[in-house]
């Protein structure tokens, strides 16, 4: 998301003086005796790029012999990978060493848009209201509360800056009171790997329980106010897989296992409903789901199965009144509603509620005690609306209106059952995060807050819209645009163009602040929702995954053919940018076609296809096999290797490119990275530079845990950009 109002003269290479450029120059610029004394300055040279070892490696499958000279990086910890990530740094800061001068402005530009000091709208749960604020300087939230009734002293709850004078990372998983409001139970990262450790907080007291459970991945209070249900994730392959049942002030090694997921393709994952009546434990594959319920009265209940698992079949639970309510894609992918009686829930007596179509994806259901609250998706757009279940209005249906053709909406926390508000977040490229509260009974919206955006910024000096590229089979592929107002699609400007395109998630327009330090300087700022996403729902997604995937990098391509072909972007100035499985994508698009790129980003890319969906040790691979497919199936196999980016890296003049990774990534290990970017510096036949920064602090998929380091890497990125789209 980048571009730029002035250049350096040397903004991404070492540029060094040239000798002079004639004798006649040098004589007119000092007395002949003292060019004499004087020996010419020696030229400055660029920095050499590092070049890893070939060590000879072979795999062969399906009677094919794969070489992967670089498996080696895979030891990690070992000096000669810890060299060689080392000078790989060392040489992307050499390189961008020009342009620090530019990343300082660039980081104090986005730094004046911020609100350092700035507090949340306030959530009532129980006796309470809930926030989080920041201060000015600080890194991290600080998580308070106050009585919703009395004199409104603060209680600090968590203040993540404490543990972050001791830790380099500071990583905050799921974050739940007890229903008396005595106990927290949070869940604490300090590696970036994903990792958290359950802490309990006695609110009474402010003292730090003597809990500390590993490797907690979600957890549920149960209704004595001190039982907790947990899941816990595998060692190795981090997958969550284990129920526990826990008692405060018990040894927590002596914890009862309720259940254990043995299907490596399936992951667990506990919740409370909103009625406080049930807990909800739910195992999940990336096609089936099965859940077991729990009277959150009764947490030594043993879980019972609502709906026994059936392959293909996803269906997701909440709760209200005598009726479980249940998203179910029986009937169509896009989902429909049913509901069941708590008191005989079984599938055969389910009975619909909302039926399936086919142009709009039922995302979401939340459940309150006279109305429910539909999230849909719909033409790349997300809905909500609300359906009312009291007896005097049951079945009247309202939607929320709003006020622009490109925006996103934000599930904002609505942990009271029996509120007749609806909370829920807004922003767009060019609205600020708003928070409104939607009164089911009047139909108005009340605006608690939008997110104050410091440093003149004027929305209307901004436009964005929706576009649509033809794919070459045929199909419509929506792109939203966000661009500085009174510029033209003459095809003189240059380009920032996004995309995610896997799992059936949708890719969310949200507003960002920083993005307006290369608005302002030109760049229109682009994200085309291809197949394999869920921006047109589920059928989106199965178009664009398995063995169809090769659409998602062929409608990234159209996209970009289509923008340079209607005006929206200079052919020579269109820069991409991508992360994890967005950088899978960088990675095939410039693979297939190098030439209509002019500079990359990949942050995590997951590139290395072939060898770790071969590698069921690694976190997320066995469950990924229904997105990716499995390598040891030999039709799956032959496709994944028409793509696979590590795999199809080939003699080609490949465009400018920065990769970015973390070292404790535990979602794309970093040797992905790093084994791609060895292999393209041994293999590209161009001279453009390629550059490859990794975070060697600790720091995970989304990079440094703290909100000055992210703005660091922001403006590092920006100032790379700005150099290549001049």
């Amino acid at each position: 998301m980048k571009r730029l109002l002035f250049v350096l003269p040397c903004i991404l290479f070492a540029c060094g003086s040239e000798t002079a450029s004639s004798p006649q120059a040098k004589q007119a610029a000092q007395p002949a005796a003292s060019a004499a004394a004087t020996p010419p300055a020696p030229a400055k040279t660029e920095p050499v790029p590092p070049v890893a070892a070939k060590v000879k490696h072979t795999e062969s499958l399906h009677g094919q012999e794969r070489s992967d000279d670089y498996f080696w990086l895979r030891k990690k910890d070992s000096p000669e990978v810890l060299g060689y990530l080392a000078a790989e740094n060392t040489y992307t800061r050499d390189m961008m060493h020009s342009t620090e001068g530019l990343q300082e402005q660039l980081y104090k530009e986005m730094l004046a848009r911020v609100k350092e000091t700035d507090l949340s709208v306030p959530v009532k749960r129980g006796d309470y209201l809930y926030y989080t604020r920041t201060e000015a300087g600080k890194q991290y939230l600080i998580h308070c509360r106050k009585k919703a009734t009395g004199d409104g002293a603060e209680t600090v709850l968590l203040d993540l800056n404490e543990i972050g004078k001791s830790e380099k990372y500071v990583g905050l998983g799921f974050f739940e009171v007890s229903d008396d409001g005595n106990q927290l139970a949070y869940g604490l990262d300090t590696t970036g790997y994903r990792q958290f450790v359950l802490h309990v907080k006695d609110l009474k007291t402010g003292k730090q329980s003597s809990e500390r459970i590993p490797r907690v991945d979600s957890m549920a209070w149960a209704k004595d106010n001190k039982t907790i249900l947990y899941v816990t994730e595998d060692a190795t392959t981090k997958r969550p897989n284990q129920l526990h049942r826990h008692v405060l002030g018990q040894d927590a090694s002596k914890d009862e296992r309720v259940y254990e997921e043995k299907d490596e393709r399936f992951t667990l994952d506990v919740t409370r409903s909103r009625s406080k009546e049930w807990i909800f434990v739910s195992s999940e594959s990336k096609t089936t789901t099965e859940a077991r319920i729990v009277p959150a009265a009764k947490p030594k209940a043993a879980p019972v199965v609502l709906a026994p698992r059936e392959q293909g079949h996803e269906y997701y639970v909440d709760h209200g009144g005598g009726l479980f309510y249940i998203r179910t894609n029986s009937g169509g992918r896009n989902f429909r509603l049913v509901t069941a009686k708590v008191s005989d829930p079984a599938r055969s007596k389910w009975k619909e509620v909302l039926p399936h179509r086919e142009d709009v994806m039922l995302e979401d259901i939340g459940v309150f005690s006279d109305h429910y609250v539909l999230h849909e998706r719909q033409d790349a757009s997300p809905v909500i609306r609300i359906v009312h279940t009291d007896a005097a209005h049951a079945g009247q249906t309202e939607r929320v209106d709003m006020p622009e053709r490109v925006y996103a909406i934000r599930r904002e926390e609505n942990p009271e059952f029996g509120s007749k508000l609806y909370r829920f977040g807004y922003e767009s490229y060019i609205t600020p995060p708003s928070v409104f509260d939607y009164d089911v009974a009047t139909h108005e919206k009340k605006l608690l807050k939008r997110t104050e955006v410091l440093g003149g910024y004027d929305p209307s000096n901004y436009e964005s819209e929706r576009l649509y590229a033809t794919a070459r089979d045929g199909a419509k592929v929506p792109i939203s645009v966000l661009y500085k107002k009174g510029w033209k699609p003459d095809g003189s400007h240059p380009m920032l163009l996004n995309a995610y395109g896997s799992y059936g998630y949708p890719y969310p327009l949200r507003f960002n602040s920083n993005r307006f330090s290369l608005v302002d300087r030109g760049v229109a700022i682009a994200v085309a929702h291809i197949r394999g996403g869920g921006d047109l729902g589920k059928k989106w997604h199965d178009q664009g995954r398995m063995m169809a995937k090769m659409n998602t990098f062929t409608d990234f391509i159209d996209s970009a053919e289509y923008l340079m072909k209607e005006g929206w972007v200079d052919k020579n100035k269109l820069a991409i940018e991508g992360g994890s499985a967005g950088g899978l994508l960088m990675g095939a698009v410039t693979n297939l076609r190098p030439e209509l790129f002019k500079a990359v980003i990949a942050h995590v890319p997951f590139v290395d296809v072939i060898n770790t969906m071969l590698d069921e040790s690694l976190p997320l691979t066995v469950g990924e096999f229904e997105e990716w497919g499995n390598p040891k199936i030999k039709e799956q196999y032959d496709y994944m290797m028409t793509y696979s980016p590590y795999d199809n890296v080939a003699p080609k003049n490949y465009p400018t490119m920065l990769v970015r990774t973390s070292y404790n990534d535990s979602q794309v290990m970093y040797w992905e990275p790093a084994k791609y970017v060895a292999k393209l510096r041994a293999t590209s036949t161009g001279k453009n530079p390629l550059l490859f920064k990794i975070n060697m602090d600790p720091a995970g998929h989304g990079g440094q845990s703290g909100r000055y380091d992210k703005l660091r890497d922001a403006a590092f990125d920006y100032a790379f950009l700005l150099g290549q789209l001049r």
